[in-house]
């Protein structure tokens, strides 16, 4: 297989599978209950450990979309969820895991309650925590960093001549953070479940493109005459 023909499949593969992969994470993670104390931890650890190389292998996949093209709308995609990595690997590493660690030792105490202190300064922190009564900083950043550079994307790949439909999935992926305001079900699916979707459709496209300019080559007057 020449260089180019195994880059093609390597790329339909980072483009596609992370969002895919995280969307379907998704559907399992808990919602915090009214007392975090109620958590099903071990579920959530699993999610959290998870999501700590996908989040930022779903950023890469937004950016693949925008391979090869120049001009401020990429960069600013690139920008974007350069941002969305790092502050939402930040984010669900203090929210996520280190509540997950701190709830679990908590259980395997005879004194659960000597914990919750150090728990809910964690989970109600302004900047890094996770709980529903607040929107802590980290969490914001990344939701408005993914947005933005799910749209630049979108306007990107539209400028490169692709159709509307993968352009209005990005946009949906972008707005799936924000509006439902968390990466549970439903904010997480519908944000990297339309990622993944409008990766695949232009990688479709783009394997399409490829085989038509093929034919071209090989049609009357072309190098397979």
């Amino acid at each position: 297989m020449t260089r180019s023909g195994w880059r093609r499949p390597f790329a339909a593969a980072l483009a596609v599978g992370p969002p895919l992969a995280l969307a379907v994470l998704e559907l399992f993670h808990p919602h915090p209950p009214q007392d975090l104390f109620q958590l099903d931890v071990g579920t959530w650890l699993v999610v959290h450990y998870l999501q700590l190389p996908l989040m930022p292998l779903a950023a890469l996949s937004v950016v693949a979309l925008v391979r090869g093209a120049s001009g401020f709308v990429a960069g600013l995609c690139r920008a974007a969820m350069f941002v969305f990595a790092v502050s939402y690997t930040a984010f669900d590493t203090a929210a996520g895991v280190v509540t997950g660690v701190l709830l679990q030792a908590a259980h395997r105490t005879d004194a659960p309650e000597v914990w919750r202190g150090p728990v809910m300064a964690i989970w109600e922190h302004p900047v890094l925590g996770g709980s529903r009564d607040m929107a802590p900083l980290l969490a914001v950043v990344g939701a408005v960093a993914w947005l933005v550079g799910s749209v630049a994307a979108a306007v990107a790949v539209r400028r490169a001549g692709s159709p509307w439909a993968p352009v209005f999935l990005l946009v949906v992926s972008g707005l799936g953070l924000t509006v439902f305001r968390t990466h549970a079900w439903p904010g997480g699916p519908v944000s990297f479940g339309a990622c993944a979707a409008a990766a695949a459709w232009l990688q479709w496209e783009g394997v399409g493109r490829a085989g038509r300019r093929v034919d071209d080559a090989a049609g009357p007057g072309g190098p397979g005459s």
